[in-house]
């Protein structure tokens, strides 16, 4: 099938279970505790709070006012000891009621002062605490995210990757994850700033487990977002830590890797080329069979995109063995993979000649129609895509051999879901499967038996009815098809033709269960 007729189609949108996907932006509740910090007894969330005043007195105040004397005491840098008490009170109640005191917090100017303890000047305790804080303001809503961009905290936290106190260079990490994380135009400032050298600099045989799962993380949420996309100087850039990191042991640091490269794969050809270019395809074509499926999903999403390129991109996975994985994620008890592995294929069947031969092969066709059949409605869909790219792009040969798995029947079962673009789809499928065949002048008996077969299953019955439909687009493809095939003046012996099963109508010998390449005998 030529590039400009090519049905390549997006990834589709799932409601995936929460740690499908690498997270934008983390707070304290999905935090490991930091190295050299003590776990420390949180704030309770009551009306009154007590606190030490300048004189070392325990007083009684109701919030508003306890935030007020915060906040001076934060920006007060005469007196160490208490600027320290007033940060770690802001970072406490950040951290266990961000939803109370984000805003208020942020409307009495606490962030200018923050970002202050920030400066080397500072004791490393002061800044750990000051860029906790942050982590958890960047943790909020995109105002709040932008608000701490704002005050000039972006460069500082940079800075920050070259301290020698890893639980600081660490906390530092965390903000500027969340703060990349909330976008294009932050992740943009941030590259500007001069992130990412320092950041992959962190990246060495030394490093801790932990911290690599957060460099990683933060790699992802650079490459997430592809409106914009990434400058090519910043993928070219990042690309070779993704092939050191794609050998890591670490489960979580593969999984935040393997996203990266998916959301890097998720873009234009040129893109998408860059990943082929770097060699790294093979190691996610090898996780489509890991025995973990939050891997297997990102694994599927990162090959999954690339085949969204053009037929030379794709004939790359193919190249890699990624159909001989393909039983397995077929016959997959996570209904999320089986559906994001039929989303793949349906840009594969959208490909050339050889790619759909390559399909069906490695016989999968009997396992799509399964969830043609019987699939959950999203998964129907995507088996439903790649079914009728097939009908429209195959050979005869390779058409009959799709009839021949039992897919008219669930093909037409579709008729009746109500979503126009599935009724467009499986509508145009209907019609190339019959005009590919031999169309009705065909003087053959393989379009008459498919006709059978879409009546005897009720298919006929649901066509006819969409005429009705107030859809004009639908409304014209249902009629084409009734009056091109169905018409009872083109054929009055049409009904003279004895109900034929699949079996009957379709006769392989013993070594052509795979494909059509062994030929059909009719």
């Amino acid at each position: 099938m030529s590039e400009a007729g090519k049905i390549k189609l997006e990834p589709i949108e799932h409601e995936f279970d929460e740690h499908d996907e690498v997270p934008e932006k983390k707070n304290d509740k999905q935090r490991v505790e930091l190295r050299k910090i003590k776990t420390e007894e949180t704030l309770k969330k009551v009306a009154t709070t007590k606190f030490m005043d300048e004189e070392g007195d325990e007083t009684l105040v109701d919030d508003s006012k306890l935030l007020e004397v915060l906040v001076e005491q934060a920006a007060d840098s005469s007196q160490p000891e208490i600027q320290l008490n007033a940060v770690t009170a802001v970072r406490k109640m950040l951290s266990t009621s961000p939803d109370s005191y984000l805003d208020p917090f942020i409307n009495l100017g606490i962030l200018p002062s923050l970002v202050n303890c920030l400066g080397g000047n500072n004791c490393d305790t002061l800044q750990l605490e000051a860029v906790w804080a942050l982590t958890n303001v960047a943790a909020g809503t995109s105002e709040q995210t932008l608000a701490v961009v704002e005050c000039g905290a972006v460069p500082k936290l940079i800075a920050l990757l070259a301290s020698p106190h890893e639980a600081l260079c660490e906390q530092a990490v965390w903000a500027l994850g969340n703060i990349v994380g909330d976008g294009p135009k932050c992740r943009g400032y941030a590259i500007s700033e001069g992130l990412l050298g320092p950041l992959f600099n962190l990246i060495h045989p030394g490093v801790s487990i932990t911290f690599l799962r957060n460099i990683t993380w933060v790699i992802s949420n650079l490459c997430r977002c592809n409106d914009p996309a990434l400058p090519q100087e910043s993928v070219a850039e990042i690309l070779p830590t993704l092939n050191l990191l794609i050998d890591h042991s670490d489960k979580t640091v593969l999984v935040n890797t393997v996203w990266a490269l998916s959301y890097l794969s998720n873009g234009r050809n040129d893109q998408i080329q860059m990943v082929i270019d770097s060699g790294v395809l093979p190691k996610p074509v090898s996780f489509l069979s890991h025995h973990d499926p939050k891997m297997q999903i990102a694994a599927v999403r990162a090959v999954g995109n690339i085949v969204t390129g053009t037929d030379e991109q794709t004939q790359v996975v193919i190249d890699c063995g990624a159909l001989g994985h393909f039983v397995n994620l077929l016959t997959h008890q996570n209904e999320k993979i089986c559906q994001e592995a039929i989303w793949l294929l349906s840009n594969v069947t959208a490909g050339n000649g050889a790619q759909v031969q390559a399909v069906l092969d490695a016989g999968l066709i009997p396992l799509i129609q399964s969830h043609l059949d019987k699939g959950t409605f999203q998964t129907q869909k995507e088996a439903a895509w790649t079914v009728t790219n097939i009908l429209a792009s195959g050979t005869k040969e390779q058409v009959l051999h799709v009839i021949s798995c039992d897919i008219v029947q669930p093909l037409c079962n579709l008729l009746c879901c109500g979503e126009p673009d599935i009724l467009r789809i499986v509508l145009d499928g209907i019609n190339n499967m019959l005009k590919t065949i031999g169309g009705r002048w065909a003087n053959g008996k393989e379009v008459e038996r498919v006709c059978c077969l879409i009546e005897e299953c009720g298919g006929l019955d649901k066509i006819e009815s969409l005429q009705t439909n107030e859809n004009l687009d639908i409304y014209k493809k249902a009629y084409d098809i009734i009056e091109n095939y169905f018409s009872e003046d083109i054929d009055e012996d049409q009904k003279l033709v004895p109900e034929t099963t699949v079996e009957e109508m379709f006769e392989f010998g013993p070594n052509d269960a795979a494909g059509p390449q062994g030929g059909f005998n009719f």
